[in-house]
């Protein structure tokens, strides 16, 4: 694979100062600094980088693990983690140093709050202020914004006609039966999924008309028409390549789930040039990178961490060596 060595084929047990033996591999990518990394601020350092285990936050800790890379760390791959908890964790108990980390998460499900904070800015504020407590340091965030959506296709667009939530909610009413919507279990049950926005919204759909089905399937029977609308998220590759119409929501009722390094408060202090190396390539993160990004995964069945290194290279924050 080009511009990558790969990984070793077992894993390796890595000592993680104070807390125990966590399991990783090396990354080992032939990179050198680009407009980010110059001087090698980060030689000399052991970071372990992680992130969950669907395709966006594996492109994400790719992309971290590779500029530290070149800024002359040594990095272990922790990317992968199943669930939101384990990868968290990883990073407030010291296991692992540092990942990408999406605000309204942290705000609603780490730190338990059950309002979203509207303007995005304010709501990272919000949750760096205090996530400090927990040890965790958060960096300036992205405007890639993995949020709750719904969609449709070009076909149901023109027939309908809707472009905001507030839109298929009247059309809900005025003709129930055309509103067939499609969603996750997780979503159908979630406060600030399924159940919050019908109430935002004075939806009230009945049973017959919603559908649960996993996450890929949802994109495919949306982009068929089975579905009137699809749940999707709004970075995801599929939207691009299916030709989905997202709706907007106007009534700003999903969170902001804007992508922000989330680092081990003690590993930045030790390393305080990880800022530096990082804050570049977060601010051109955003949903139009991220849909591309994704879907060369979702879509072309490219590997991620590849993908992650053409990007970086083509984006000129590293060069290949």
């Amino acid at each position: 694979m080009r511009g990558r060595t790969g990984l070793v084929a077992l894993s390796l047990l890595v000592a993680a100062s104070g807390c125990g033996l966590t399991s990783g591999s090396p990354m080992s990518d032939d990179v050198q600094p680009g407009s980010i990394g110059r001087g090698e601020p980060l030689k000399g350092a052991h970071l372990t980088v992680t992130s969950k285990s669907f395709t966006e936050q594996l492109i994400l800790g790719s992309i971290m693990g590779i500029a530290f890379e070149a800024a002359g760390a040594e990095v272990i791959d922790r990317t992968g983690i199943q669930g939101s908890i384990g990868s968290r964790e990883a990073v407030r108990k010291g296991d692992a140093d540092a990942g990408y980390e999406y605000t309204g998460t942290a705000w609603i499900t780490y730190l338990g709050h059950s309002k979203p904070v509207v303007d995005p800015r304010e709501q990272w504020e919000a949750v760096r202020k205090e996530d400090a407590a927990n040890g965790l340091t958060w960096l300036p965030p992205s405007s890639l914004d993995n949020t709750y959506a719904l969609a449709m296709n070009h076909q149901n667009a023109k027939k309908y006609g809707t472009k905001t939530m507030s839109e298929v909610a009247k059309l809900g009413k005025s003709d129930p039966g055309a509103v067939r919507l499609c969603v996750e279990v997780e979503f159908a049950n979630r406060a600030d999924g399924l159940p919050g926005m019908q109430k935002a919204y004075g939806m009230d759909l009945p049973a017959r008309n919603i559908t649960q089905m996993d996450t890929g399937i949802i994109y495919t029977q949306t982009a068929r028409g089975r579905c009137t609308y699809g749940e999707v998220f709004t970075t995801d590759g599929r939207i691009k390549s299916m030709n989905l119409v997202v709706m907007d929501d106007d009534r700003k009722f999903f969170p902001n789930y804007n992508a922000a390094p989330m680092i081990h408060t003690k590993t930045l202090k030790e390393w305080p040039a990880i800022a530096d190396v990082l804050n570049p390539v977060t601010a051109r993160l955003n949903n139009t990178v991220a849909q591309d990004l994704n879907a060369k995964v979702d879509v072309e069945g490219e590997d991620p961490h590849q993908v992650a290194l053409d990007w970086m290279v083509r984006e000129g924050f590293v060069r290949e060596g």
